[in-house]
């Protein structure tokens, strides 16, 4: 189930019609699509991305977006704990930062101006949008297990740009 926690309210929102709302309000654009398909683990980026043309290819379309990749995080990659790092320290893109979620879940953390630190726990069936510029970071867990389709309009705009602010420390006791 998705969930959206407020680190200083210590509320957490579960409806997703409310989660919705609240990231719509920030600008982050948020949505759930079903995920019929049955992949395997080690399921090729061509299979994925088949399976889910159908729903991909309109909204690749209809919002500009040239290409897409699968990211396939679990806990035989090879020097995760590296990986891991680069996510987890707060960033901001030049381009937005589109993740449909098809398996396992991933935590996106989010440091917008003028409302409190929260972060958003997408699992299979969640498509989300990051606007360019939003500092935020992402934590795909201890033991990760996380397969999503990142959409983009140019892989260049992926490039992160570390804020150095170190406010994600605050929250390093929060995970999956």
């Amino acid at each position: 189930m998705t969930t959206l926690y407020l680190t200083e309210s210590k509320q957490t929102l579960t409806d997703a019609a409310a989660i919705k709302d609240l990231l719509n309000q920030q600008g982050i654009w948020f949505e759930q699509w079903e995920t019929p398909a049955e992949l395997a683990q080690d399921a090729s980026q061509e299979e994925v991305l088949a399976a889910y043309g159908a729903v991909l290819d309109p909204y690749m379309a209809a919002n500009g977006y040239q290409g897409a990749d699968v990211v396939n995080i679990h806990s035989g990659i090879e020097n995760y704990p590296a990986i891991r790092a680069k996510f987890l320290a707060e960033h901001t893109h030049s381009e937005d930062e589109v993740r449909f979620f098809v398996a396992g879940k991933g935590l996106f953390w989010f440091n917008l101006d003028g409302m409190e630190v929260f972060n958003v726990c997408c699992e299979a069936g969640d498509l989300i949008s990051v606007p360019q510029g939003t500092k935020h970071w992402f934590d795909a867990g201890a033991v990760p297990d996380v397969k999503a389709i990142r959409i983009f309009s140019d892989t260049t705009g992926w490039t992160p740009h570390y804020t150095e602010s170190q406010v994600e420390q605050q929250y390093r006791d929060i995970s999956l």
